[in-house]
């Protein structure tokens, strides 16, 4: 073989190893930015998912390490290196994601900074071991690479850590931008909403109340964190504006008072205490105390609506302002303000009465939506309109045209005649269990259930995803268990429960379902979907 021969072959292999690495280093970025660019919550995920340790990874640590043997024939190495690397690449191009990457200012700065540490280790292992040749520069250069791939998710953390200090000093710039903003509307009105779950919903379902007397902005689809929010005032929140709802979400201890530091509600909404995100929290008691910020920060003027049907809200005083409680089930307890009656499911959606306990007056309510949670939740936001001035007329016109939020028990009808109860984003055991009901109580068809289950619980996970699956049993005639990661607990629950070993199908992905859906329905029968699993999560 002639030395231009071999320098374009080498080049070659070259250009694919450096391809492969970048295409490498989004997917991990795509992963990091999932796990909210935490390298704790990114090493829990290498951790649990194998990734680091895949069978692609391995192949790569395999040839690296050959081409690090010092007798082995260059060529050779640099060929098994070109098919690894196309192999690879051809397998990364050909991956969907359920939540693709988002090229923000932060991914983008994170991409370029581990570009930016490829090359140099490239530079310098040239620089120490390459001896002068082409060939031996781009062999040198190319085993560099493959490396980095190897390497990448350490690349990846790096990279966070390098910039730390920037996105702190470019994150304080924009608060202190947002706060500003905040100051110089005065007469702006805060209500902060959050819980376990129902929190999005019931923000959707305040919004669309409130609108019909305020010139009412909220933070939209699940910006809930501390940036999220700031994003929020300073692209949205305009001089007009009277009313800000904002949702607020916690991962752990202080993400709520993060938020109410900046915004400082004057009014709030808890919808839920639940095992949700205890891989985090630890324990329920922690839960409590991180949701409870919101009812902490609020003004002795303010006021807090509570939703008592959860026993981690009831027992939790508040004396630094006034409360409100609220409840479906425990509508008879002895601190209840406000609760859902006479309650009745019919073929076009719900009717039921809010019972004001003060005085005893009654507002009758008809709503599209099914489910206990979004009674619930349309009561949470009533009692706050309520408060806020809204007459009664308003509350019923509105109420009367709330639409489903979508991928939350949303129902429609599809060609073919399916029935499809859609409750994809973000299962929990409450929720779960509501939406169970609903598919339940229909008739007239089959009754399916597709789902990979609950995460992020914790010691709880298996126990609680079996308790989902005994749930189930009694309320659909087919599951379908979608992925591995609750396929064990999910399936011994059905068993549990009395379903049929046939009437049970696990399938690894969705599209797999999507098969088994098409064998096994036909018209008039009903699916739900309950919950869709991010890509952290097989």
């Amino acid at each position: 073989m002639t030395t231009i021969t071999t320098i374009i072959i080498f080049a070659s292999v070259a250009l694919l190893a450096a391809a492969n690495t970048y295409m490498e280093l989004r997917r991990d970025l795509m992963m990091y930015q999932q796990n909210s660019y935490r390298n704790e919550r990114y090493r829990r995920w290498l951790s649990s998912s194998g990734d680091s340790t895949s069978r692609w990874r391995l192949c790569g640590l395999t040839i690296f390490l050959i081409s690090l043997v010092r007798f082995s024939p260059q060529t050779g190495s640099m060929i098994l290196v070109g098919i690894f690397c196309a192999a690879q690449a051809v397998s990364l191009i050909r991956r969907r994601y359920k939540k693709p990457l988002v090229m923000t200012a932060r991914a983008t700065r994170l991409l370029c900074t581990s570009c930016a540490i490829s090359l140099l280790a490239v530079a310098a292992a040239t620089a120490i071991f390459a001896d002068g040749t082409a060939a031996s520069i781009l062999f040198t250069g190319t085993t560099a690479l493959l490396g980095c791939y190897c390497a990448s998710h350490l690349l990846m953390m790096l990279s966070g850590i390098l910039l730390t200090p920037v996105e702190k000093a470019i994150n304080r710039r924009y608060w202190r931008d947002a706060a500003a903003r905040l100051e110089d509307m005065p007469d702006l009105t805060v209500i902060g909403i959050t819980g376990s779950y129902g929190k999005t919903t019931t923000k959707h379902y305040l919004h669309r109340i409130l609108s019909e007397q305020f010139d009412t902005l909220m933070t939209p689809g699940s910006y809930n964190t501390t940036l999220g929010v700031v994003r929020t005032v300073r692209e949205m929140l305009k001089p007009y504006h009277q009313v800000f709802i904002v949702e607020m979400g916690a991962k752990q201890l202080g993400d709520i008072k993060e938020i109410c530091d900046l915004v400082h509600p004057h009014y709030a909404i808890i919808t839920a205490v639940g095992p949700q995100h205890l891989e985090s929290f630890k324990t329920i008691e922690n839960v409590q105390s991180t949701k409870f910020e919101l009812a902490d920060a609020l003004p002795a003027d303010g006021l807090v609506a509570l939703n008592d049907d959860f026993e981690k809200i009831a027992d939790r005083p508040v004396d630094n302002t006034r409360s409100l409680r609220y409840a479906v089930k425990n509508a008879d307890g002895a601190d209840i303000a406000y609760s859902a009656r006479d309650i009745e499911y019919t073929p076009t959606g719900t009717s039921f009465d809010v019972l004001c306990h003060a005085d005893g007056s009654r507002l009758h309510l008809t709503t599209r939506l099914v489910g206990e949670c979004n009674i619930s939740n349309i009561l949470g936001a009533v009692v706050i309109a309520r408060t806020l001035g809204v007459p009664d007329e308003k509350i019923r016109r509105a109420v009367e045209k709330i639409e489903q939020v979508e991928h939350r028990l949303s129902i429609k009808r599809i060609p073919g005649g399916l029935t499809i109860i859609d409750d994809a984003f973000n299962s929990n055991p409450v929720g779960s269990a509501m939406a169970l009901d609903v598919l339940g109580a229909m008739t007239g068809g089959k009754r399916v259930l597709v789902t990979p289950g609950m995460i992020e619980l914790g010691q709880q996970q298996y126990e609680l995803n079996c308790r989902f699956g005994e749930l189930a049993a009694a309320a659909c005639d087919l599951a379908v268990v979608v992925g591995r990661y609750n396929r064990e607990a999910i399936s011994e629950g059905l068993r549990k429960g009395g379903m049929p070993e046939k009437a049970i199908r696990t399938v690894d992905t969705f599209a797999d379902a999507q098969a088994v859906l098409a064998a096994e329905t036909r018209g008039g029968d009903i699916v739900l979907y309950e919950n869709d699993l991010p890509d952290t999560f097989k």
